[in-house]
């Protein structure tokens, strides 16, 4: 496949045969190499064939081979004659990030690393399958699914502040309830205020470095301050939500105009890509209201083990990774509102923009990068740049250079375990081979990722935290 070098950091995958717009992939020549082992290039010219696709197929950083798009792939439609397509959102819709700042410093959890380990570990269910103790019916499930992480705020579950400082303030208004399978329903209703498995945890980081002090003080952000970092999704009712409407896709749309049938899609004001947008943003909601919850229940955890110190916890930003949205962005020098399909990727928007929450409009959006298990996370500010380069988009994580059987082959969790402890990292995991499975040897080396982001001006380096306490399903 040809691959032409635009500038540092900048490659392209030039228009040819049936695609409408060329591949644009972003990457250093090492992170390039790592890309080019599996069929993430094949999967971004792909994307590039799909109708009314706008200006580039994109490739971020962290990106790697996914379901139909790559993860790491961004790729804004036209609205008219543009589709979405559940392969660019990802099963696990909205699957994200919430960074919360503490009143704590790093020395108040080292005495105490073991405790909080095991006080996390046994309030919040993680794992695949294992249940929420919180108990909602199908009505007030309803309400959540159209309320998101508003609509626990409203029963007593944390403060108006916390939505106000999440991605569309905790909640996709365009969500429908009405839209989500019976099958879907009864996959989360017993799932709220979990993590779930594979990559998603909860970590108690203290931050360990900050690049631009000016940004850092406005975040109410210091060197040694206790972070909490939750990273999980919509859970099996997302999943069951992408499984329902690329099934329905199929039946009426079939894939002979394709190039993977992982691409099925339907056209954005059909009245099918219409309902699963609709049924999508109720994911996405359900993800918004998961978080809310655990945060609610970290909040109870750290009372009781801080009691004296009386810890204040606050959400700093809640930002989405696998979702599609509509947005006004510049094509061909006009303004002009786009579908786009974000798949392991985070917005990046920088100072202005409405869509960011009114606290940090003078600044830029807050991006969260965590690291693989037990490597650093870092906390960044959108950019002018991404919306010119990359529709605003920046990498949602370091991305994943070997498979999870691949990892299980090669790695004991026992071991991994070991390691990390002897980086003075408290681990608590629900099996050994969640451990191998996310070992930090399978993943990409987060501090180059965030070095090209950050020097290709996409999202701007603020602060790096180091893991202390980690919480694995």
């Amino acid at each position: 496949m040809e691959l032409k070098k635009i500038s540092k950091n900048v490659y392209e995958i030039p228009k040819e045969g049936n695609m409408n717009v060329p591949g644009r992939i972003f990457a250093s020549e090492a992170i390039l190499e790592n890309i080019k082992k599996d069929k993430t290039l094949e999967q971004v010219k792909n994307v590039a064939t799909l109708p009314g696709i706008l200006k580039f197929s994109i490739a971020l950083p962290d990106s790697h081979q996914g379901y139909g798009f790559p993860i790491g792939g961004v790729a804004a439609f036209d609205l008219d004659k543009g589709v979405i397509s559940p392969g660019g959102v990802g099963y696990d819709i909205n699957c994200s990030v919430r960074l919360l700042k503490t009143t704590l410093k790093k020395e108040d959890i080292l005495n105490k690393q073991k405790e909080v380990a095991e006080a996390l570990y046994n309030k919040i269910p993680s794992g695949v399958g294992r249940g929420s103790k919180f108990n909602i019916t199908r009505q007030e499930l309803n309400k959540l699914l159209e309320g998101g992480a508003q609509y626990l705020v409203e029963r007593g579950m944390g403060t108006k502040e916390d939505y106000l400082h999440m991605e569309e303030e905790g909640k996709m208004k365009d969500a429908d309830a009405s839209k989500v399978s019976d099958r879907a329903i009864k996959r989360g209703i017993g799932q709220v205020g979990t993590l779930g498995a594979g990559n998603h945890f909860l970590e108690v980081q203290y931050v360990d470095e900050i690049f631009d002090e000016k940004i850092a003080e406005e975040l109410g952000i210091k060197k040694n301050q206790v972070m909490i970092m939750i990273h999980c999704g919509s859970r099996g009712l997302g999943h069951q939500v992408a499984s329902d409407y690329i099934q329905a896709m199929e039946e009426e749309y079939g894939f002979k105009d394709l190039p993977d049938r992982e691409l099925i899609n339907a056209p954005i004001k059909s009245k099918l890509g219409k309902d699963y947008y609709a049924a999508m943003s109720a994911a996405a909601n359900f993800a918004f209201a998961n978080k809310q919850l655990i945060t609610y229940w970290i909040r109870e955890e750290f009372e009781k083990l801080f009691s004296e110190l009386k810890p204040r916890i606050d959400v700093i930003y809640d930002v989405c990774h696998n979702i599609a949205k509509f947005e006004e962005h510049v094509v061909d020098g006009k303004k002009k509102m786009v579908c786009i399909h974000r798949k392991g990727a985070t917005r990046a928007f920088g100072a202005g923009r409405k869509e960011i929450p009114v606290a940090y409009r003078k600044i830029g959006q807050p991006v969260l990068i965590p690291g693989s298990m037990g490597t650093s996370s870092y906390l960044l500010i959108g950019t002018k740049k991404a919306e010119e380069m990359t529709f605003g988009s920046t990498v949602h994580g370091a991305g994943r250079i070997s498979s999870r059987s691949e990892a299980l082959r090669n790695l004991k969790g026992e071991e991994i375990k070991k390691q990390l402890n002897k980086k003075g990292i408290e681990v608590k995991a629900g099996s050994w081979q969640s451990l191998a499975e996310e070992a930090p040897t399978v993943y990409k080396d987060i501090d180059e990722v965030v070095r090209v982001v950050d020097e290709l001006g996409i999202s701007k380096k603020v602060a790096r935290m180091k893991p202390m306490v980690v919480v694995k399903g």
